[in-house]
């Protein structure tokens, strides 16, 4: 049986916790947010219509900003195992 990616680990993560129905603590969805953006390339602006939640969701993004994709993947994973499952 073959080994799972870390790829694909990571987009089984993402697929479980945008499934998951219950209210995930705004501490975790920060984070999610933040290794989601850095492991996708993705630092676009945040683009939410409340500003507060944009200064919190940059925030996050500086917290993780010397993190790389892989590291990012990895701390997505570990966080969804250990906060919601």
């Amino acid at each position: 049986m073959k080994k799972k990616t870390l790829h694909t680990k990571f987009e089984e993560a993402v697929t479980f916790v945008n499934a998951y129905k219950t209210p995930i603590p705004a501490d975790v969805l920060l984070k999610l947010y933040a290794y989601y953006k850095i492991a996708n390339e993705n630092f676009e602006n945040p683009g939410s219509t409340t500003p507060l939640i944009n200064a919190f969701k940059a925030n996050a993004l500086i917290q993780a900003k010397n993190t790389s994709g892989d590291e990012a993947r990895a701390s997505y994973i570990a966080l969804v195992k250990k906060e919601l499952m």
